[in-house]
């Protein structure tokens, strides 16, 4: 235990030591300075957040745990992001670029009006405070008690043991966003990345099957192939499969659309595009991010089936199935490293959210709160104040997730339904119809609210046909209020010339690369290949 701990320290404090001294000289004084990291992020650092910002603590050990009880169809999540990531490149970005907005509300502002951006940034903001920075907190301190044996140290108390760890991991990610900024989180975000791709994507995959296989990795990749319930190898499910299936009319339509509004209109998301310095590099992360979220199965779901083949199907929490898996598969010294792993993963969620919360807050919230002129060091200062407030209360929150009956990633997806989806609508629509009035999207985003509600609760189908549906009649009702009440005057995006527009010119090849591997991997896990 003293030599675990002792290499995670070591660890984490050599990439809070290199983000520091990587960020000591950005101008934070400014709102560009502190909420963009000053429009100065590279496609690497850029590629860096986004896969940090998405591959979490919660997708390892969520999508693992879905893994483990529905198979490879839990891959569908993650393989269908290249879909969003690429209109996110060619469609969203350069559009939000012609304004140089800050926030994804911003621009909705320019498009509608005012009501417009406030009442999404109030979404958004309540959206962040109850779901995704409590789960996120909760996710991580599930794979760190099990790695740390903290029940054990405090009397066999689990929820005691997630609520010191929720505590621990939610003070120190909030020193990373609330006084660091975006360029901190980003930049800490890479230096994870590649520890995060040493330990996730390489070791605890590879030693997995080396163990399954009793020594041999091939005999590990046969044997899971062998050993599996059959089910779990195959992504094409049935049209009326349940959650945490994907049933297969739904692999593209519904992943594609909770995708597309995750990646294209979730200020947490976006935030790290947004700051580029310019087209070229905003649209080289984007891709590159695409890429390589294809090979997430390889770490994101097969962990949890082969957890399942080694215990036979028992666990009821089958969140607990990664952390389980790693603790009993990597030796002692790795431990502490995994560890870091895991710590680098959770911050960076966190911490993305967080400092996506603080600009939601201060820049669209603020101004309609308080009516005073502030200067931007002020509102930074308020900023980070809302910070501390957002902390503590995913603190309190948090540690209550672990009574969710449906696991964390259903949870989240789930509810990411009822706000993320009509934003998109609302967005994607103002954007190729030019006649759209400024009160349609209130109506759309009301109706929305109530009709995946009312089919989620009264029809027993797979939520993500809800989304479908509920996505359908925003798309049909904006367009009635073009047609019955059309703008006065026709919408026309400005271009303020705020960066270098220059496109990547790499895009349309490693567009066509990503959705070849796509294509691929599909093949191989239905009736066609293994499954």
């Amino acid at each position: 235990m003293v030599f675990t701990l002792a290499s995670f320290v070591a660890v984490t404090a050599l990439v809070a030591f290199i983000s520091w001294l990587k960020t000591r000289g950005t101008d934070e004084t400014s709102q560009d300075g502190y909420f963009l990291g000053g429009r100065s992020l590279t496609g690497i650092v850029i590629f860096g957040s986004l896969m940090m910002t998405n591959l979490s603590a919660e997708q390892l050990v969520g999508r693992n745990g879905q893994g483990y009880a529905a198979g490879i169809t839990a891959m569908g999540w993650e393989t269908m992001c290249p879909v969003a990531l690429t209109l996110m490149a060619l469609f969203f970005v350069p559009r939000y670029f012609k304004l140089g907005i800050t926030t994804i509300p911003e621009f909705l502002e320019n498009r509608y009006d005012r009501a417009t951006r406030v009442l999404v940034s109030f979404i958004f903001l309540v959206a962040y405070i109850v779901t995704m920075l409590p789960l996120v907190l909760y996710a991580g301190s599930v794979a760190m008690e099990r790695i740390f044996n903290v029940t054990d140290l405090v009397g066999g108390n689990r929820f005691l043991a997630i609520t010191i760890m929720c505590v621990a991991l939610g003070v120190i990610g909030g020193i990373y966003a609330i006084f660091g900024g975006l360029k901190a989180v980003a930049v800490s975000d890479s230096l994870n990345g590649v520890i995060f791709i040493i330990g996730a994507v390489v070791i605890v995959p590879i030693l997995a099957f080396i163990i399954l296989g009793e020594g041999s990795l091939i005999t590990g990749v046969q044997r899971m192939i062998s050993d599996a319930p059959p089910e779990h190898l195959n992504a094409i499910k049935s049209w009326d499969a349940q959650a945490p299936e994907i049933p297969w009319p739904m692999i593209i339509l519904g992943c594609s659309i909770n995708h597309i509004s995750y990646y294209c209109t979730n200020q947490s998301i976006m935030q790290r595009v947004l700051g580029a310095k310019n087209l070229k590099e905003a649209q080289k992360g984007a891709l590159l991010s695409g890429l390589a979220l294809v090979f997430c199965p390889l770490f994101l779901v097969m962990p949890g089936i082969i957890q399942r083949i080694r215990d036979g199907g028992v666990l009821t929490d089958f969140d607990m199935a990664y952390p389980t898996l790693v603790h009993d598969i990597l030796p002692t010294p790795v431990l502490g490293f995994f560890a870091a792993v895991m710590f680098g993963a959770i911050l960076s969620s966190f911490n993305s959210v967080l400092n996506s919360s603080m600009t939601l807050f201060t820049l669209d919230i603020l101004p309609v709160i308080s009516k005073k002129e502030r200067t931007a060091q002020q509102e930074i200062t308020i900023a980070k104040r809302f910070g501390i407030v957002l902390c503590l209360a995913s603190i309190v929150i948090a540690p209550f997730l672990m009574y969710l009956p449906a696991g964390i990633s259903t949870f989240l997806n789930q509810m990411w339904g009822y706000y993320g989806v009509p934003v998109l609508a609302v967005a994607m629509m103002g954007m190729l119809n030019k006649n759209i009035p400024n009160f349609a999207p209130k109506l759309t985003i009301i109706v929305h609210i109530i009709v995946y509600g009312v089919l989620m609760n009264t029809v027993p189908l797979h939520f993500l046909y809800f989304e479908v549906t509920a996505f359908v009649v925003d798309i049909v009702l904006l367009w009635a209020c073009s047609k019955l009440k059309p703008r006065e005057t026709p919408y026309e995006l400005p271009n303020l010339e705020v960066v270098d527009m220059t496109p990547w010119k790499y895009r349309i090849p490693v567009v066509v690369m990503t959705f070849a591997i796509l294509a691929a991997i599909y093949i191989t896990f239905s009736p066609l290949g293994v499954g």
